[in-house]
């Protein structure tokens, strides 16, 4: 294998991590702090669609300006 990982150790890895169960000490954020950090995680950075909904916003508000006149 590429990454020096036999089947072997694989399966030897594989068993162990089932026996420690990391999974069952996880909690996740506890803090607002912590919880408002995680949140934004997935988040890519793209601004265009809140430009985008923006500008729509903006150009309704304007229509029922005009409309009101």
């Amino acid at each position: 294998m590429a990454n020096g990982w036999t089947p072997e150790r694989r399966a030897r890895q594989a068993e162990l991590i089932r026996s420690w169960q990391p999974w069952e000490n996880s909690t996740g954020p506890v803090t607002k702090e912590g919880k408002a950090k995680v949140a934004s995680n997935a988040w890519k950075g793209g601004i265009r669609p809140k430009l985008r909904e923006l500008s729509g916003l903006l150009r309704d508000m304007e229509q029922q300006r005009k409309n009101q006149r």
